[in-house]
């Protein structure tokens, strides 16, 4: 058996937080969280990618799928993101000092970081085996790599941290935004320039070039050409031929997206999450001054700043060179920090209330099992777009049926599992791969 320097048996560790000692509000908003998170994936999984934020404009933009549109992308849109990923900054600490209390010497390192080198694994698997593009584990467990040597800095220091990444990414997003308001103004001049049958420069030839690539890719009028070509490569397609097409967008997505956004994304969340773990903000220590104060700006600000946005792309009917135009900056990470924090005061503050904590108590079991649960999402989802040819034929709105069924399935599911074992499936199987062998599964019912 290993053991520590202070002769501890690594295995006497491994057992669950005892129900009693679990910060039961971190599973219910990482519950409630896990399965928000679908409201988004969902249209990513069962229709072309183009259409995550954009409607489809082969059907009336106006009805119920307008309604879904609007609810998913004002509400939803990258808040559920925002607070699964504050989470498991806190919950990175949470496990480094549990590590480090029942340890010593570099075995809680050990453990760590061999915890989220299996979770890149898992990420891989979600997103080429199970086909899920869209995987947030292998960005978690590459990001989660770099949290270790933060985990003693201060509350001021870790908000000091999140607000670099945040002027980082948002340089990042109006630059890009820049970049190709130039590329519409100058490829438009170059264009008139050969209509008028005149010599371009190379420099004018690229720029030329980038802009009919723009054009293909973000004109209304090309979006059912894109929208009917993307189908295409996965209607009534067998399982290696769905395989191929996402291997390729996702080694794209998992190198150039990474580096360029998603770790960033991510990263801002988690210095967050650690900073309000530390303060005590996450665990309602707080004044309830402050969590209304947080709750109002909060939500207000990036509500405002997300109508502003979503107005725009509906008002130009999706059409994004259009769209490109008419913004001003980019604020998308700006405003979900706004949004989601506000949301997480609201969560408090509905906890502390009788009422509210049993409500949200429905979600703990599937928070405890988040793991499980995000990765059966992608399964299901795949079953049912590509096992049973589903892909492309439902409209928006009636994607969150499929929503709605499954995260019925899960709660239920989720809270008839844990009344008989100790961890979810796949969490089981994550924390044997980390310790290199086999943990208890089944409750014992003494200790029960």
């Amino acid at each position: 058996m290993q053991t520590t320097a202070s002769d501890q048996p690594v295995s006497n560790f491994v057992a669950p937080i005892a129900q009693k000692d679990r910060i039961l509000f971190l599973d219910c908003v990482r519950g409630m969280a896990i399965l928000g998170i679908l409201i988004m994936n969902i249209t990513a999984q069962g229709q072309a990618y183009q259409l995550y934020e954009n409607m489809d404009v082969r059907h009336a933009l106006t009805g119920f799928n307008y309604y879904a549109w609007g609810i998913e992308t004002f509400i939803f849109e990258g808040t559920m993101r925002g607070l699964f990923s504050i989470l498991f900054g806190a919950g990175t600490l949470l496990l480094i000092n549990r590590l480090q209390k029942n340890n010593s010497g570099l075995v809680p390192v050990d453990i760590y970081y061999r915890r989220l080198l299996w979770l890149l694994v898992f990420g891989l698997i979600n997103a080429f085996i199970l086909l899920w593009p869209g995987d947030i584990l292998y960005t978690y467990a590459l990001a989660g790599l770099l949290l270790f040597p933060f985990r003693n800095l201060s509350v001021k220091k870790l908000l000091l941290a999140a607000f670099i990444v945040l002027v980082i990414i948002s340089y990042k997003e109006s630059a890009g935004l820049f970049e190709k308001k130039d590329i519409i103004t100058k490829g438009r001049a170059a264009q008139a320039l050969v209509a008028q049958k005149k010599t371009l420069t190379d420099e004018q030839k690229e720029v030329l070039g980038k802009w009919e690539g723009l054009k293909k890719n973000g004109a209304k009028d090309s979006l059912p050409a894109r929208l009917a070509e993307e189908e295409k490569k996965i209607v009534h397609k067998n399982y290696a031929q769905i395989f191929k097409y996402f291997a390729e967008q996702n080694v794209n997505i998992q190198s150039i997206g990474f580096y360029r956004f998603n770790i960033w994304d991510v990263l801002v969340f988690f210095f967050l999450g650690m900073a309000l773990f530390k303060s005590g903000f996450i665990t309602g220590s707080q004044s309830t001054r402050t969590y209304v104060l947080t709750a109002f700006t909060g939500t207000a600000i990036g509500l405002l700043l997300n109508y502003i946005d979503l107005s725009t792309l509906y008002r130009v009917q999706f059409d994004y060179i259009k769209y490109l135009e008419q913004s001003k900056f980019g604020f998308y990470e700006i405003r979900r920090i706004f949004q989601t924090m506000g949301y997480l005061s609201i969560l408090i503050l509905l906890y502390r209330s009788g009422i509210g904590k049993k409500l949200m108590g429905i979600f703990a079991p599937a928070g405890q099992m988040a793991f499980t649960n995000y990765l059966s999402q992608s399964i299901i989802t795949s079953v049912i777009f590509y096992g049973f040819g589903l892909f492309a034929t439902l409209q928006r709105y009636q994607l969150y049926y499929v929503v709605g069924s499954i995260w019925i399935f899960q709660i239920i599911f989720s809270h008839i599992w844990l009344r008989y074992f100790r961890l979810g499936p796949f969490e089981w199987l994550w924390r044997s791969l980390t310790y290199w062998k086999k943990q208890p599964l089944k409750k014992d019912p003494a200790i029960a």
